[in-house]
C-alpha cells in the first residue's frame, strides 16, 4: 500500500506492552533550573508520551514534586512530617496540571485524578474512571500521591501501576538504567541490564523506595528504569529496542 505520493507509509513501531504506568521525577521537569518548572522539559516529555500513545500503549503517569517541595528534607529539618508530606503532595499537584497542559498543547487528551480531592482542578481518584480513561485513549496523571503522608510518590507509582493493571511500571530518569554506582560521579560504574526485585533490595541500589519494589514483586510488574531526556527513548524501550535496565521479567521484541 501506498500514499498519494508513491511512497509507503511509515509504520508505528510496535509496543511489547498494552498498559504501562510512566514514573518521573520532579526534579525531571527542572531543566538546568535550581527550582520549578522548565515548560521546555516538559514539552518534551509530553512528546515522548504522545509518541507511546500513538503507537498503542495506554499510559498513566505519575509525577514527584521534589522540584517544588520536598516533604521528607524539610522535615529533617525539624517540619511536623505529615504537614511536610501534604505539602509535597500539592506540589505534585502542580506538576501535574503543568503536564496535563504540555500534553493538551499537542493533542494530547488527558486527565488528572488527584487523591486529595480538589475538584475545581482535578477528578477525585476512581480507579475504574481511570481504567476507562486509558482505555479510550487519554492520559491519566495521578497526582497528591497515595493521598497519605509518610509514602513516597515511588509508592504512589507502584500502588497505581497494580491497581490499573499495568503491564509494566517505567521510570524515567537522567541515566540509562541502573548502575552500581552514580555513573555521573564514577565512571566506573556497571550498569545492569536486568536485575531481580531481591538483588535490588539486598544491594540498597536506590532505583525505588523498598516499599515500592516490594509492592511489584508482590505483584509480578516489571520495573523499567530508563532514560526520559533521550528522544525517541520511551517508545524504544516500549517496543524493546532501547537501553534500559529491568527488574523482574524482561520482554523480548519478537
Amino acid at each position: 500500500m501506498t500514499d498519494s505520493a508513491g511512497e509507503k507509509p511509515s509504520q508505528a513501531p510496535h509496543t511489547l506492552y498494552k498498559r504501562v504506568l510512566l514514573k518521573i521525577s520532579g526534579e525531571a521537569l527542572m531543566g538546568e533550573q535550581q527550582y520549578g518548572i522548565d515548560l521546555n522539559v516538559a514539552e518534551r516529555v509530553a512528546r515522548e508520551v504522545a509518541e507511546a500513545v500513538k503507537n498503542g500503549t495506554e499510559v498513566c503517569l505519575v509525577i514527584g514534586g521534589g522540584n517544588i517541595f520536598r516533604g521528607l528534607s524539610v522535615a529533617a529539618k525539624g517540619m511536623d512530617r505529615a504537614a511536610a508530606d501534604y505539602m509535597g503532595m500539592l506540589a505534585t499537584v502542580m506538576n501535574a496540571l503543568a503536564m496535563q497542559n504540555s500534553l493538551e498543547r499537542i493533542g494530547v487528551p488527558t486527565r488528572v485524578q488527584s487523591a486529595i480531592p480538589m475538584t475545581s482542578i482535578a477528578e477525585p481518584y476512581i480507579r475504574r474512571r481511570a481504567i476507562r480513561h486509558m482505555e479510550k485513549g487519554r492520559v491519566v496523571i495521578f497526582a497528591a500521591g497515595t493521598g497519605n503522608p509518610f509514602f513516597t510518590t515511588d509508592t504512589a507509582a507502584a500502588l497505581r501501576a497494580a491497581e490499573m493493571g499495568c503491564e509494566a511500571l517505567f521510570k524515567g530518569t537522567q541515566v540509562d538504567g541502573v548502575y552500581s554506582d552514580d555513573p555521573r560521579k564514577n565512571p566506573d560504574a556497571e550498569r545492569y541490564e536486568q536485575l531481580d526485585y531481591l538483588q535490588v533490595l539486598a544491594q540498597d541500589l536506590k532505583v525505588m523506595d523498598a516499599a515500592a519494589v516490594t509492592l511489584m514483586r508482590e505483584n509480578a510488574v516489571p520495573i523499567v528504569v530508563f532514560n526520559i531526556h533521550k528522544p525517541g527513548e520511551f517508545a524504544r524501550v516500549l517496543a524493546g529496542e532501547g537501553t534500559c535496565t529491568t527488574i523482574g521479567e524482561r520482554r523480548q521484541a519478537q
